[in-house]
């Protein structure tokens, strides 16, 4: 019983954090960024940033990963991002 409740609900999950990628690939695109997006791993993105970028980057990733339901599905709990920035991926 437990799986078919969960399947719903990740699925969602997986549709969103797709969305999100797509987003934030055209978004740093468009602004023309040094930045590479490297690794997803559940509802996690990795980056690689020049220190000139971080917050720029912050702010794409933030804005985009937020919205990226939208306008899908509008939940009645908003969607929050954290974000860690170090020097290697097992430190964040």
């Amino acid at each position: 019983e437990r799986a078919a409740i969960n399947a719903p609900i990740q699925g969602t999950a997986a549709d969103i954090i797709k969305r999100a990628m797509i987003r934030i690939s055209k978004t740093m695109i468009e602004k023309e960024v040094k930045s590479k997006m490297i690794l997803q791993i559940h509802d996690e993105l990795v980056f690689e940033v020049p220190d000139d970028e971080i917050e720029e980057m912050k702010n794409i990733v933030v804005s985009n990963m937020e919205s990226a339901a939208l306008p899908l599905v509008n939940f009645k709990v908003p969607l929050k991002v954290d974000t860690k920035i170090s020097n290697s991926w097992d430190c964040a």
